[in-house]
């Protein structure tokens, strides 16, 4: 096949993009709620959760290299593959076993997906066109993904209204839809995304199993070289923890409001597309709230106002109130993402840049992992509103973690000299651009 023109690189990246992200959009509205129909208890539902994220934990930087010693088209097969069978599991689940094995599959899923088609852009747009400005097409990517999560969030709310079909239940149609947009995922990775480089064999591999151990000594290593880094990736695990609050609870808290299970469900997909639509919202304030009251303080400020609206999800009484607070709080979220991504990136260089996001983002999921057992233990204990306010304490309290990088910036040195640890490569992702989006942090589907 011809060499792909830059247009067609980024019409097919945006494609797959796309794909990638409607299952995901498909499975918030349900998934909890699902569990919890299959039998699970709330205490059961953190524990299954968790297997995700600590086996993202394990692997985030340990795979970093995998792309390119067996080539990205593999990874990304086989990561689709691994999302696929665990979609296919989940559907099926009926004991806490199951599940705990589909979130595990997830946490696998996820390790080997994190990075390698942002990769294949930037190095097939640049194989095209050495001058090619490919941030825009990374850019679009955020867009699509959420018009796509937003869009399947709507028709999971509309198959639930639908009512069960047959032996399916309501609850698990959207689930069964998934996995067939899945099927339908797979099929367009193997065709559109076409490898312009050769992987480069097992001996590779082998190499970046070896230098792995050592690269995630060098990536912590930064945390004693960097307060202000040290501060920005603690800011991760109280933000992890306080997801389980609209991620995992909001669900619960919306059925108990409303009486009703599947009318939760129904209603959680038209607000689970708005609130994404919501976050977009809030991104785009990102230059107005860096000009005033600038990144650090508007990162500190917005920590606090996620954890009220937080509060409100608890509090409010019916579910009108509920789902005010929680599109509120996703506006909230897209605006701190990209706030507190700039900050993080100010403190490292070229190559070093993706291992100081991925251990960003590692950080996160044993804070998820804790939070994810803890507070759904309390809310099984003492009642869901009890567990978000817990949640909402602990985002709050992160603000003032923002202080060193606010002092750095007030110093003249933006936030704080860029940490370039001798050594600290690690390829296979692109450097630069790629914005270190937070992915839904509980999402079965990534």
């Amino acid at each position: 096949m011809s060499r792909l023109s830059v247009r067609q690189v980024r019409l097919r990246y945006l494609a797959l993009h796309g794909l990638r992200w409607t299952p995901t959009g498909l499975m918030i509205p349900v998934m909890v709620l699902l569990m919890q129909e299959r039998g699970l208890s709330l205490p059961q539902i953190g524990l299954v959760s968790t297997a995700q994220a600590l086996v993202v934990l394990a692997l985030e930087l340990p795979t970093g290299g995998l792309a390119d010693a067996l080539g990205r088209k593999p990874v990304l097969v086989t990561a689709w593959a691994l999302n696929l069978v665990s979609l296919a599991v989940f559907a099926t689940a009926g004991s806490f076993a199951f599940f705990f094995l589909a979130w595990l599959l997830q946490g696998v899923y996820r390790a080997l997906d994190s990075g390698p088609l942002d990769a294949w852009y930037v190095d097939t747009t640049l194989a095209a066109d050495p001058g090619a400005r490919y941030e825009g097409g990374l850019g679009l990517a955020g867009t699509v993904a959420g018009v796509a999560i937003g869009a399947g969030a709507l028709l999971s709310g509309g198959l639930v209204a639908l009512g069960p079909v047959g032996p399916v239940s309501a609850l698990t149609l959207p689930v069964l839809v998934a996995l067939a947009l899945q099927v339908v995922a797979l099929a367009a990775l193997l065709t559109l995304l076409v490898e312009t480089r050769p992987a480069q064999g097992l001996g590779a591999l082998r190499a970046s199993v070896v230098e792995a151990p050592r690269m995630v000594g060098r990536a912590f290593g930064l945390l004693r070289r960097s307060r202000v880094l040290l501060a920005l990736v603690t800011v991760e695990l109280f933000w992890g923890f306080g997801m389980v609050t609209f991620e995992s609870l909001l669900p619960v808290r919306l059925a108990e409001v409303v009486g009703d299970a599947d009318r939760a469900a129904a209603l959680l997909g038209p607000a689970s597309s708005a609130a994404w639509l919501a976050s977009a919202a809030g991104a785009a304030l990102t230059p107005l709230l860096l000009r005033w009251p600038g990144g650090a303080a508007s990162a500190a400020l917005l920590r606090v106002v996620q954890g009220a609206t937080v509060v409100g999800m608890g509090l409010f009484a019916g579910p009108l109130g509920v789902l005010v607070a929680y599109l509120a709080c996703y506006a909230v979220h897209g605006a701190s993402n990209p706030l507190h991504m700039g900050l993080l990136h100010r403190q490292v260089d070229g190559p070093y840049r993706t291992s100081v996001v991925s251990l960003n983002s590692m950080m996160g999921q044993p804070g998820f992992a804790l939070g994810a057992v803890l507070l759904t233990a309390l809310a099984d204990a003492r009642g869901v509103a009890p567990a978000m306010l817990v949640g909402a304490v602990v985002l709050a309290v992160a603000a003032p973690l923002y202080l060193p990088a606010w002092r750095a910036g007030r110093r003249g040195a933006g936030a704080g000299e860029p940490v370039d640890p001798e050594g600290m490569d690690k390829p296979g992702r692109p450097e630069a651009g790629t914005g270190g989006r937070r992915e839904p942090a509980a999402s079965t589907t990534g």
